[in-house]
């Protein structure tokens, strides 16, 4: 029986995963460990490419693109390893990144989730841990306004390092070390999230059952970001995104606050919308961005209330 059994799902990220899987062979060697990729049903030749470069990786092939959350519970039930290193195939581990959080959780019997330092490309801080959503946290996160206001990083709290290990609220979902049986007592990801958020809703829901979720500083893995979302536009996964917390809200905060981050959302993309069209014009185009439409939007957020 492995200790720990890292799981990572794919959908279209060949080059991003054949470097995920490098890292893993790399970086837990003398660990316990086994490693199983879910491919969601890709057709960049994928899965091709794990059985020939890699073939001590456990392969399952969903015909068609099931979601991370469904695809990560669907390998968590075919192992019987203690812990599972949920790791996204577009992020890749640096050393003893592992073995730190695996320590932190032998050491911590209530910890449920441990999660780590995750940085960007260029080793600035991508994220580390985070509050759970609030509305004034979510308005100053749709407006940008925290990057500025609060830290650069934000809603993300800051590396801590001097800090330590500590409990927190979520983790980065990037990568992140699952207690098996936690996991199992809560019944895994929620399936209704497709993508975004399922991470803050595991995670909440750990705590409601007794459990802890621990952050450690000097846990590092770096995060590529949207690996399997490159071809779907900045706009549309904005729109994702804003459906995932709402989702949230709607099962964990009741119907009317998530009545009222609707309205929140919609008045704070339209003003968005109206400065960065403004700026675009003002620049020919050398400042502002796309952001998503309203009716765009709306689609979204209506298909959400919808499947609730």
């Amino acid at each position: 029986m492995p200790g720990t059994a890292i799981i990572v799902v794919s959908w279209n990220t060949a080059q991003l995963l054949a470097s995920c899987l490098a890292s893993i062979e790399q970086h837990t060697r003398g660990l316990d460990v086994e490693t199983i990729v879910v491919d969601n049903g890709s057709s960049d030749d994928s899965a091709a490419m794990v059985r020939d470069r890699f073939p001590w990786v456990r392969l399952i092939q969903n015909p068609e693109n099931a979601g991370f959350g469904r695809a990560n519970n669907q390998a968590a039930v075919t192992t019987r390893a203690r812990y599972l290193l949920l790791l996204n195939s577009d992020a890749v581990l640096l050393p003893q990144t592992l073995d730190l959080m695996l320590t932190l959780a032998e050491s911590q019997p209530r910890a449920a989730v441990v999660g780590g330092q995750v940085l960007n490309p260029d080793r600035t801080l991508q994220a580390s841990y985070i509050s759970f959503p609030s509305f004034w946290q979510q308005l100053l996160v749709l407006s940008g306004a925290g990057r500025f206001l609060v830290r650069r990083a934000y809603p993300s709290y800051g590396a801590a390092i001097r800090r330590g290990p500590q409990p927190v609220d979520w983790v980065c979902g990037a990568c992140m070390l699952v207690r098996s049986d936690a996991f199992a007592a809560v019944g895994g990801f929620d399936p209704a999230y497709f993508l975004y958020g399922e991470e803050i809703d595991l995670c909440y829901r750990l705590h409601r059952a007794g459990w802890q979720i621990w952050y450690h500083p000097r846990a590092v893995s770096i995060h590529y970001g949207a690996g399997s979302q490159t071809t779907v536009a900045k706009s549309k996964r904005e729109a994702m995104l804003c459906q995932g917390v709402v989702r949230f809200f709607r099962k964990h905060y009741g119907p009317r606050r998530a009545a009222l981050l609707i309205a929140e959302i919609l008045a704070v993309t339209g003003l968005k919308s109206i400065v960065h069209r403004l700026l675009r014009l003002a620049s020919r185009a050398r400042f502002g961005r796309v952001v998503v439409s309203l009716p765009e939007l709306w689609r979204h957020l209506r298909d959400e209330r919808a499947q609730s």
